[in-house]
C-alpha cells in the first residue's frame, strides 16, 4: 500500500493546489470522492485492469459512470490519470486530498470507540479537550465496542490514545512476559 500512496501523492497535491487556487476545495473533494467510489466498484476495477481498453476509453467510461458528479476540471483530471495509467489510484488520491484539505481547514477526523455509550455532554467535553490538544476543529465519530471492557480508544490521524482496560491488560501481559 505504501507504493500506491507514493504514486498517488503528486496527483493529490496537484489536485489540491488547483482546487485551493480556484477556491473550490469542497467541490473537488466531492468530485474526487465520487470518482474514488466508482474506481473501487468491481466492474470498474475489472475495466481499469483490462488491457482491451485504451486509456481514453477507460477515462470515458469512468467519467460516464460518475455522471454529473464531475465538473469539467475533474473530468480532465480523470483523463490525465488515464493517460498516465493511474486511474486505479483514485481512492488513494482522494484520501490524500482529504488529508491536505483537513490540514488547510484545521480540522481532524477523530474516531472514538468506547466500551459503553457516552452522553452528549461527555462527547462535547471530549471534543473540546481534543480540539485544544490537537489545535484543530474535531469531527468526532463515536462507536461502541463491548470487548474493550471499559475505557476508550481514540484515533486521530496517526495518533492513537488507548485508555481501554483491554489495552491496559495487554500492556500488563506484555510486561509480565518480557
Amino acid at each position: 500500500m505504501a507504493e500506491l500512496s507514493t504514486l498517488a501523492r503528486p496527483y493529490a497535491k496537484a489536485a489540491f493546489q488547483y482546487a485551493a487556487d480556484a477556491s473550490d476545495l469542497q467541490g473537488w473533494s466531492d468530485s474526487l470522492g465520487v470518482a474514488a467510489v466508482v474506481a473501487q466498484h468491481d466492474a470498474v476495477v475489472k475495466l481499469l485492469s483490462s488491457p482491451s481498453y485504451t486509456a481514453t476509453q477507460k477515462a470515458e467510461k469512468t467519467i460516464a459512470v460518475c455522471g454529473d458528479a464531475l465538473n469539467d476540471n475533474a473530468r480532465r483530471f480523470v483523463q490525465v490519470l488515464a493517460e498516465n495509467r493511474r486511474l486505479q489510484l483514485l481512492p488513494q488520491i482522494y484520501q490524500q486530498f482529504e488529508v491536505l484539505k483537513a490540514n488547510r481547514e484545521k480540522t481532524v477526523e477523530v474516531s472514538v470507540v468506547t466500551a459503553s455509550e457516552i452522553s452528549t455532554e461527555q462527547q462535547d467535553k471530549l471534543a473540546s479537550a481534543l480540539s485544544k490538544k490537537l489545535e484543530r476543529e474535531v469531527n468526532m465519530q463515536v462507536s461502541i465496542d463491548g470487548s474493550l471492557i471499559g475505557g476508550v480508544v481514540i484515533r486521530a490521524g496517526d495518533t492513537v490514545i488507548d485508555g481501554s482496560i483491554r489495552g491496559r491488560l495487554a500492556k500488563l501481559a506484555e510486561v509480565l512476559n518480557s
